[in-house]
């Protein structure tokens, strides 16, 4: 295998795992402005396991506390709060420490309901080992580390830049916070369009301008169109 071709399989794979965060995590389990049929549930839920070693609970708690106390006192990872370059780089530990918290789950998600991925035995913290050796055996030992520790700190990154830039640079359609990003939204399948999403948080459209794109809308219409998703066309954005 060419080095080129293992580069773009990491970088589809970092994708496919962006796509399902924004879409699984985000728009459906968290705001509820989708529904997934549960095998689409599930292979998201899976691949997320394997490739981040995110728990779903613990993600929708956290995002949903971060809406709550939106850059106040209680935000979990506030650039305003804790500087930008500190949400940067520090982001996953700040995560971390509020995933940690029992109450903030027992909180922030009294709804969730286990899904047959929970209750693997080790999937839920142990499962991005699973993807070390999805990567080993593609590219050989060395290539799949080197490849796994790319996919890892890219993810992170991504993220972070979402809660620290998207809070505090770019602009604004809404009277909120956050802020609007284009070539971050083109790379998180969206979410770059915080300010957007911050003004109507169970949208499962991010864009409201013809100049914005989210690429995971276009996802989402293509499983709505093969009858494996619903969006809940009352929550969508509406035009600045």
């Amino acid at each position: 295998m060419t080095f080129l071709l293992a580069c773009g399989i990491t970088i589809a794979i970092l994708q496919v795992s962006v796509l399902c965060t924004t879409i699984y995590l985000h728009r459906a389990l968290t705001h509820r402005g989708l529904e997934l049929h549960p095998a689409i549930r599930a292979l998201m839920h899976l691949h997320l396991a394997l490739f981040t070693g995110i728990v779903p609970r613990e993600w929708a708690a956290v995002h949903r506390k971060h809406h709550h106390f939106s850059d106040q006192p209680g935000d979990p990872h506030s650039p305003y709060l804790d500087g930008l370059w500190r949400v940067f780089w520090l982001n996953f530990w700040l995560y971390r420490k509020e995933a940690n918290n029992p109450a903030t789950l027992s909180k922030y998600t009294p709804d969730y309901r286990p899904g047959w991925a929970d209750r693997i035995p080790l999937l839920p913290y142990w499962g991005i080992f699973g993807g070390l050796a999805i990567f080993a055996a593609l590219f050989g030992w060395w290539g799949g580390v080197a490849a796994w520790l790319f996919h890892i700190v890219a993810y992170i990154l991504l993220n972070a830049a979402i809660n620290s830039f998207c809070h505090m640079v770019g602009y604004r359609n809404f009277d909120n916070t956050a802020t609007n990003i284009r070539w971050v939204a083109l790379i998180t399948g969206g979410e770059g369009l915080h300010n957007n999403h911050h003004q109507y948080p169970s949208s499962p459209k991010l864009a409201v301008r013809s100049t914005e794109i989210d690429p995971a809308w276009l996802v989402i219409r293509f499983l709505e169109w093969l009858r494996l998703a619903r969006v809940k066309e009352s929550t969508l954005a509406k035009a600045a």
